[in-house]
């Protein structure tokens, strides 16, 4: 990934490390509290690995060929994403593959692991997709077409686990989704109308 050396996020590494651990371990923490039950490799491992690899790389083309859709989504998605680039640019390559691996693992543990297993076991699997689903997207809010679109990732996540009974899959799904958000957006920026700061000049380009 081509970064840069600044830090512009004024999150320090290990407190973004730190905070995106500990989604994990409320999720972990709740799992084990009230005794929800987890599936986690239904089809197995290297299924789960496969599926989940195959689901991530789908999804993010999906992605972007629907933001690519003149009039679809209520707002453009250019400011957040030149947020998420100044965010993304002020840390290294591997703070940014442990920050894609905790949130796949950490998220899915609270979203899906003990918030959607929860109201399974109390409602229904649509009602715990759903409500899952707009949890998630609310903890992602920095807008309403953001919102949307994190709800949407949620329902996809949320139906996967359903239907092949594995947290692993998701797990792995959502970590090498974000990779791939994360690698594209930092290496092709002008895809997303990203505004690049040239250091010497002190102007920017698209």
């Amino acid at each position: 990934m081509a970064l840069g050396k600044r830090r512009t996020s004024g999150i320090s590494s290990n407190a973004a490390l730190l905070f995106q651990g500990g989604i994990g371990v409320i999720g972990l923490v709740a799992i084990l509290l009230f005794g929800i039950p987890v599936l986690l490799v239904g089809p197995g491992l290297w299924p789960s690995i496969l599926y989940g690899a195959l689901g991530a790389g789908l999804t993010y083309a999906a992605l972007l060929v629907l933001t690519r859709v003149p009039g679809l989504f209520p707002e453009n998605l250019e400011r957040q994403m030149q947020g998420l680039y100044n965010f993304a640019s002020s840390y290294s390559p591997v703070v940014l593959i442990l920050l894609s691996l905790l949130a796949g693992v950490g998220e899915e543990l609270l979203f899906r692991g003990a918030i959607q297993g929860w109201l399974m076991a109390h409602t229904d699997p649509v009602t715990a997709v759903l409500a899952a689903s707009v949890l998630f997207g609310l903890v992602h809010y920095v807008s309403f077409t953001y919102f949307l679109v994190a709800t949407g990732l949620g329902l996809i996540l949320g139906a996967a686990y359903v239907l092949s009974e594995s947290l692993v899959m998701v797990m792995i799904w959502h970590a090498l989704y974000d990779m791939i958000a994360l690698y594209c957006l930092l290496r092709f920026p002008r895809w997303f109308g990203v505004r690049i700061v040239d250091p010497c000049t002190n102007r920017s380009h698209e």
